[in-house]
C-alpha cells in the first residue's frame, strides 16, 4: 500500500505542478473552451486574474505532494481546486471529465491514506456534560481518544 501511495502522490503532484505552472509559463498550448458557459467561465477567470490564484494553489499543493512533506496540507490546498475541476467538467465541458475523474480518484485515495490527519474535521467534539466536573472547573478539559 505504501508503494501505491507514493505512486498516487507523485502522479497527482506532477499533474498539478505541470498544469499549475502552465498557467504562468504557457508551455502547453490550451485549446479554446467550447462555446457557452464554459467559455464564459474561463473568460471570467482569466480577465479577473483569478486563474493565477488557482495556478499558485496548484503549484504549491502539487509541490508539497511531490516532495513528500506536508502531504495533508498539499491535499487541503488542492481539494477545492479538484472539486471545481470536477464540477466544471460535469456541468460545462464534459470532454475533460475522464481526466477529472482520474484526478479525483487519486485525491480520494490519498485522502483515505492520510485520513488520520483529517479525523478531527469529522469527529464530534465532547459535550461539556460528558466531561468530569473537576476538569471543567479547572480548565483541564482534555479528552483521550
Amino acid at each position: 500500500m505504501k508503494i501505491a501511495t507514493i505512486i498516487a502522490r507523485s502522479l497527482l503532484g506532477l499533474i498539478f505542478v505541470v498544469f499549475g505552472s502552465n498557467m504562468f509559463l504557457h508551455f502547453i498550448p490550451m485549446p479554446p473552451p467550447p462555446e457557452g458557459p464554459a467559455r464564459e467561465f474561463m473568460t471570467a477567470l482569466f480577465l479577473s486574474h483569478y486563474l493565477y490564484v488557482v495556478g499558485a494553489l496548484q503549484v504549491a499543493g502539487g509541490a508539497l505532494l511531490l516532495i513528500g512533506r506536508k502531504e495533508p496540507l498539499g491535499l487541503t490546498l488542492l481539494g477545492p481546486v479538484i472539486v471545481n475541476i470536477l464540477c466544471f467538467h460535469l456541468l460545462m465541458a464534459p470532454a475533460g471529465l475522464p481526466m477529472a475523474i482520474v484526478v479525483s480518484l487519486l485525491a480520494l485515495f490519498l485522502l483515505w491514506r492520510y485520513r488520520e490527519h483529517f479525523a478531527g474535521l469529522v469527529k464530534n467534539a465532547p459535550t461539556p456534560s460528558a466531561l468530569p466536573r473537576q476538569a471543567i472547573a479547572t480548565g483541564n478539559a482534555t479528552v483521550n481518544s
